[in-house]
């Protein structure tokens, strides 16, 4: 069976039916599985037409992919701070000095 996206205002249809036919039957009419049904009179029931509404992931893909590059960059930049503190206590070591940048 296909997945389908259901909007908030199908969904508020399809619980106003179930109430007129039942469970049994609405789910027919509208090829929805019962523990869909269940699932949304649950959320109407508990939060209202709020917990029915639709959330999808409304970033962008330029977002995404920024995102994705400024993890990249900080990883590798720490990566860069790690190579320069292990050069600057090589430095300390072999020339004696608490700081390096006096040499």
């Amino acid at each position: 069976m296909k997945y389908k996206k259901w909007s908030l205002e199908e969904k508020l249809e399809i619980l106003s039916s179930c109430e007129e036919l039942g469970v049994v039957e609405t789910c027919r009419k509208y090829s929805v599985s019962t523990g869909s049904l269940y699932s949304w009179k649950k959320k109407h029931e508990k939060h209202g037409e709020a917990g029915l509404k639709v959330t999808y992931d409304d970033r962008s893909k330029e977002l995404k992919q920024a995102e994705e590059e400024n993890r990249i960059l900080r990883k590798l930049l720490a990566n860069k701070e790690i190579e320069l503190e292990v050069g600057r206590e090589l430095l300390k070591k072999k020339f004696g000095t608490s700081d390096p940048r006096k040499i």
